[in-house]
């Protein structure tokens, strides 16, 4: 069975960085599209970025604004999402996601959620 789990968030303040960590497992993933979304506080879940687990595309969301990066270490079965210059409104709970398809485009649906880690930035 496949699972995600989410790492790395935390309570930071604005302008800090951080690089959320997805380790996945229970496949070999190939063939995958894995990706982030994020949940603002009463706010309906937002796509963030996604990437092809054999580095074929990436895809990113307009907010995303060139502060986000998403990545694979393949060999270590981990998706990263690195967050630069957070903002308050970047708040939110960010879930790892997986979809087994590959995709060129941004993915309509996805299969697999990890449980989410907490982003908290303060002015």
């Amino acid at each position: 069975q496949v699972h995600l789990v989410e790492s790395g968030g935390g309570l930071v303040q604005a302008g800090d960085s951080l690089r959320l960590s997805c380790a996945a497992s229970g496949d070999t993933f190939w063939g995958f599209t894995l990706g982030w979304f994020r949940q603002a506080p009463g706010k309906e879940r937002e796509f963030v970025s996604q990437i092809s687990w054999n580095h074929d595309s990436i895809y990113g969301a307009d907010f995303a604004d060139g502060r986000f990066s998403i990545s694979i270490n393949s060999g270590k079965n981990a998706v990263y999402l690195q967050i630069d210059a957070l903002k308050p409104e970047d708040t939110a709970i960010y879930y790892c996601v997986a979809e087994p398809r590959t995709a060129t485009e941004r993915l309509p649906s996805w299969k697999f959620w990890g449980q989410g880690t907490q982003v908290t930035v303060s002015s």
